[in-house]
């Protein structure tokens, strides 16, 4: 990848997701990040991802012999989606995969799969070399057997031109500007229920500072926007 397409941010017009492998048993054996915190950072990415309009593919290993279903969580943030199912480790290898992406034509590719140092690694090398993608990986939506195995991977990944990333740097980068009225409220719901501190400290704004007490009793309805500053 060239050093001029590194600087491009990443916009909901230039970019695409896909979703490895985030089901229970492949959950089961990460260790290199707390696996609630995972499902609420992959969840959280997710919301982004429709909020922006982001083509979204979601793939799954051996799920009815090993795996089990993607997360609900997920698969209610995308309700009928088809999910691709493959039997190989690496999903390049699968034609479904590559059609896929192919047809959603956008280069820059965010992942968050499970584990990194399998699922994640093969599938961002062979998508560069073979696809000519570039490949965002979501190091805080993915996680692998152990701190060096997750770690490791990523270190090897960034050696060939992968860029590291975490998920809400990506939904704020898609945002980009608070003037963007039309995903504001959506991302601010999401940092809500997702961003842990920060979005604590988004609803201390609304009841504390703009006088918006339906957040602190009874029922939550969709509140009007904080006004940009």
């Amino acid at each position: 990848m060239s050093n001029e397409k590194k600087l491009e941010l990443l916009t909901p017009k230039n970019c695409q997701v896909i979703f490895i492998d985030q089901q229970p048993q492949m959950a089961f054996g990460v260790v290199s990040i707390d696996r609630q915190t995972l499902k609420n950072n992959v969840v959280g990415l997710a919301k982004a991802a429709k909020a922006f309009g982001i083509p979204t593919t979601i793939t799954t290993v051996e799920t009815q012999g090993f795996s089990g279903p993607t997360y609900p969580e997920l698969l209610d943030v995308f309700p009928g989606k088809e999910i691709l199912e493959r039997s190989s480790m690496n999903s390049w290898d699968d034609q479904k995969v590559r059609n896929a992406l192919a047809n959603n034509g956008r280069k820059k590719v965010v992942v968050s799969g499970l584990w990194t140092e399998v699922c994640n690694n093969s599938f961002a090398l062979s998508a560069m070399q073979e696809g000519g993608y570039e490949i965002y990986m979501v190091a805080d939506a993915s996680g692998g057997t152990s701190v060096e195995a997750h770690d490791f991977a990523m270190q090897r990944m960034i050696q060939v031109g992968v860029i590291p990333v975490t998920w809400q740097q990506v939904m704020l980068e898609w945002q980009r500007d608070w003037a963007r009225k039309e995903t504001y409220d959506a991302v601010m719901a999401i940092v809500r229920e997702h961003s842990g501190a920060y979005g604590m400290g988004v609803d201390y704004a609304y009841t504390m500072v703009h006088q918006a007490p339906q957040r602190a009793a009874g029922a939550h309805p969709v509140l009007a926007p904080i006004p940009a500053k």
